[in-house]
């Protein structure tokens, strides 16, 4: 069945409408109209076992393995990480977060398919590094990432730092043809983690006036819309997050969630930022936006 649903303005899109809207943001993608917003979810996609933490919750469950944390926040990444930094040190953390991340995430045929696209700017949202990977693999020459680091380790007004896909850091402010934005970090060149609640404090306090966001990723969202495939919006630290990369931004948004299983929190959210949410898995989804869902429309909607 066909249907377009909206609940206190959420907008959610179901059956064969949903098919076909992925087929036109298969179109914007090529044509560098949307900006792609990954998050950890799209490590599923992938055939063989998770190598590296796909959720949050899972990244605070490897960090509790290491250095037991209260049981009232043992399921808070931000929450243990903080208390680790706190009893541990800042190193301990850092080098068992390197170590948590530190097996190669394979990338996706999503990620491959992307990654020969000629866009201007692509959000990755984890630290596994496999939309990095990806563009290597594709042999692209004409990208740099900036990824976001802690103020724990720099003295100065340092919110990120940019890289080539060889590993070499770059003066601020490099351009290429693609940007691809980690504004959390991510393992690989340097294991740059934002990770801790303390990480956050001063990057919230900022956020709200765009300081922290590279001015590379402020131009090329202007005239585009975000899509957010793999991600979800269960924590206030990633909505808000989203909210202020995708602020000021053109649109329209889109995103990939199964929406019975959204939140209140989540509901509210897309509804307030006017994400449209294309109610198909995220397999499916994958599938037809890199052109291999066409043959596989026998079923009915």
């Amino acid at each position: 069945m066909n249907t377009i649903l909206a609940s206190r303005h959420l907008v959610v899109i179901r059956g064969s409408f949903a098919k076909e809207l992925l087929e036109l943001l298969n179109a914007a993608l090529e044509a560098d109209k949307v900006i792609p917003f990954l998050g950890p979810g799209l490590l599923r996609l992938g055939s063989a076992e998770l190598s590296v933490p796909c959720t949050p919750e899972a990244v605070a469950a490897a960090l509790n393995a290491r250095a037991p944390a209260p049981s009232k926040i043992c399921t808070n990444m931000w929450s243990v990480a903080q208390f680790i930094e706190q009893r541990r040190h800042r190193r301990t953390l850092q080098a068992w977060m390197a170590e948590i991340f530190a097996p190669p995430a394979a990338p996706t045929l999503l990620h491959a398919w992307l990654a020969t696209l000629p866009l201007s700017l692509i959000v990755d949202s984890w630290y596994d590094g496999a939309m990095r990977a990806a563009l290597a693999k594709a042999g692209r020459t004409d990208v740099v990432e900036i990824q976001g680091v802690t103020r724990a380790n720099e003295i100065g007004d340092i919110w990120t730092k940019t890289y080539d896909l060889s590993g070499s850091e770059l003066q601020p402010g490099s351009a290429a043809k693609t940007v691809l934005y980690s504004p959390h970090g991510s393992i690989r060149p340097a294991a740059n983690f934002l990770v801790a609640d303390s990480d956050y404090v001063e990057v919230l306090t900022e956020i709200d006036i765009q300081t922290p966001i590279p001015d590379v990723v402020k131009n090329r969202r202007i005239n585009r819309g975000l899509f957010f495939v793999g991600c979800r919006f269960n924590d206030q630290m990633l909505r808000t997050y989203a909210w202020q990369i995708m602020k000021r931004s053109k649109g329209p948004h889109f995103a990939v969630i199964d929406a019975a299983t959204l939140t209140k929190n989540e509901a509210r959210f897309l509804a307030a930022s006017a994400i449209t949410v294309i109610n198909v898995p995220l397999c499916e989804a994958a599938d037809r936006l890199v052109g291999a869902g066409t043959a596989a429309d026998g079923g009915q909607d």
